[in-house]
């Protein structure tokens, strides 16, 4: 089953910036779609956010 949802962690990593700069951009996107704080943001939610393209960034969480 392919991954639906972005951690920290790996915002950070796609990003090239700190796990806490990869908290805050993911609690960016949260406000900026009105979600809960500790919900879950999909990887079409974060792409759609950051401008970066859906496919690389999922080819780039496969393991």
């Amino acid at each position: 089953m392919p991954q639906v949802c972005i951690y920290p962690k790996e915002a950070a990593q796609l990003t090239g910036t700190s796990y806490d700069a990869g908290k805050r951009l993911l609690q960016r996107i949260r406000r900026h779609l009105a979600k809960p704080a500790r919900s879950y943001v999909s990887i079409a939610e974060f792409c759609r956010y950051t401008g970066l393209p859906e496919a690389e960034v999922c080819a780039a969480l496969r393991p």
